[in-house]
């Protein structure tokens, strides 16, 4: 096994290596850098832009640049929170906990230096989990018929949408209408319209371009367009030779770094918890084990190291289940899933088999990206912080602008145009009532595979729902699902403990309200 394994990452760096993958990949991860670094920007609104640029691109090289953006953002958010204490995304928000305490005490270089390399270690340590762990997903995944793919699913859709910050019932409720929204247009077995209203141009459905841009390119803009504060760069200015830990430091950050490491590949298998549930478990565990406790938050490395090992080993694990299952841990690996769509490719335990170029190609491509990430990071950083100083009442106009271009490039189309303009002021109204518009896009990816299995399933039991509970793999997974209902319960229903998160403070509990920052 491993030395099948070893030859197919071998056939898959010779995919990645081909210069106009290379490319694509570096334009990924350049632009996730960048966006990572921006306050109401995030992979989730990137993808959403660039989405429709895919159309012209080769699937290959299209998952390559969409992956880059993605693991590149988590780079580019550590800079902000450690160097400017500016969380611009939920998984670094409690990086700025000892990250900038370490900065205004003369160590924010250290703790840069330190993250990078902490970075790393996670996201290899992602990847390898994938090489191995991947293919033997697929194996058993074959031997799924129906019924057990649609438990599968249902566990994944609960997953997604009550373990998403936030309340549990509008994490459903925003799932539930993901879903009716995928099965808007014509019925492929019977051929009636559903939900079209007399409008010929849904016949095909909603288009995922039109959903995703107004969700996040739109909605989420308008909601974070005056939620952005002034920047003080006065810490900013890094040099490589301040990126070097010292050898106390280097010394203590070895451990944290293979816990987060560990937490964040075990957190990536649970579907719907992602890199933000990750680096807080991770910090809040560093803290609880350590024997200074009460010195966290005034510039321990050790609380800068674990939760972003924890954030980069989370993200690429999560490509695990995505592209092994086609089932999405989270809003962004749907949408990766939807690119995956758009291209003809369907995602699944056939992936690796039928698509091999995309898949080891996409694996080999991760460490060639980290690399990239790890040189261009110090250069970059100057840059970056400059970026910052553009007014946003010009960066918010010109991502709209953006957006339109995008939507009627895709199919020159101009009714797309007034789709993803209703959709983004649904977006943000949904967003001003408190429901995180992030599990319809799960709901919407996943919702016409469910509901075609669910049909494969009755056929096959005419239509006597206790084959769910009868076959043992079905069962298990919707035995789970139950767990996971009676644990959120559970959660909701036992006495707070002063409104703060169990093992860690009142300051990661500031960070984890959905105020404190605009965008998933």
């Amino acid at each position: 096994m491993i030395g099948t394994a070893f030859a197919d990452l071998w056939y898959g760096f010779g995919v990645a290596l081909e210069p106009q993958n290379i490319v694509w990949c570096l334009v990924g991860v350049l632009v996730g850098n960048m966006v990572g670094v921006l306050p109401g920007m995030g992979p989730l609104a990137t993808i959403s832009i660039i989405l429709p640029l895919t159309y012209g691109i080769k699937p290959v090289g299209a998952i390559l640049m969409l992956a880059g953006v993605m693991y590149g953002a988590q780079y580019g958010g550590a800079i902000c929170s450690i160097l400017l204490n500016l969380p611009c995304h939920p998984p670094h928000a409690v990086t700025c906990l000892d990250g900038f305490p370490m900065t205004k005490s003369g160590r924010g270089g250290a703790a840069l230096g330190a993250t990078v390399f902490a970075s790393f270690i996670g996201a290899s340590w992602g990847i390898i989990e994938m090489i191995f762990l991947a293919p033997v997903l697929v194996k058993a995944a074959l031997q799924f018929g129906p019924t057990e793919i649609c438990s599968l699913m249902l566990l994944g859709l609960l997953a997604g949408a009550t373990l998403a910050r936030g309340s549990p019932l509008k994490g459903v409720a925003m799932t539930l209408l993901g879903l009716m929204l995928g099965i808007v247009g014509t019925d492929i077995e019977t051929g009636s319209e559903r939900f079209t209203f007399g409008m010929t141009h849904l016949d095909d459905g909603i288009e995922l371009i039109a959903l995703a841009l107004g969700l996040f390119g739109i909605g989420e803009f308008m909601n974070s367009v005056n939620q952005v504060s002034a920047v003080n760069a006065g810490y900013a200015k890094v040099t490589l030779k301040d990126m070097r830990p010292s050898k106390e430091e280097m010394r203590r950050t070895i451990a944290p770094m293979f816990r987060g490491t560990l937490i964040g590949s075990l957190c990536s298998l649970i579907p719907g918890t992602g890199p933000t549930i990750a680096s807080f478990v991770a910090y809040a565990t560093e803290k609880k084990i350590s024997k200074t406790p009460e010195k966290f938050g005034t510039g321990m490395i050790e609380g800068v190291v674990c939760p972003e090992a924890a954030t980069h080993a989370s993200v690429q694990g999560d490509f695990i289940p995505t592209m092994s299952l086609g089932i999405p841990g989270d809003a962004v690996m749907a949408l990766l899933l939807g690119a995956l769509m758009i291209q003809g490719i369907v995602p699944g335990p056939q992936l690796i088999n039928e698509h091999p170029d995309i898949f080891w190609g996409l694996v080999a491509s991760f460490w060639i990206g980290n690399v990239m990430l790890v040189i261009l990071n110090v250069p970059l950083i100057g840059i970056w912080v400059k970026l910052l100083a553009i007014p946003y009442k010009y960066l918010y106009p010109s991502a709209i602008f953006f957006v339109c271009i995008g939507v009627y490039a895709a199919n020159n189309d101009i009714f797309q145009v007034g789709e993803t303009a209703v959709i983004g002021l649904l977006g943000y109204v949904l967003l001003r009532l408190g429901f995180h518009p992030a599990p319809i896009l799960l709901g919407f990816v996943l919702g016409p595979r469910f509901e075609e299995n669910f049909r494969r399933a009755m056929t096959v039991s005419r239509g006597d729902l206790s084959v769910f509970v009868e076959r043992p793999i079905s069962a298990v997974f919707i035995a789970l699902s139950v767990l996971l209902i009676a644990l959120q319960i559970y959660v909701r229903m036992r006495p707070k403990k002063n409104g703060t998160i169990q093992g860690a403070d009142q300051s990661i509990s500031y960070h984890l309200r959905d105020d404190a920052y605009p965008i998933n």
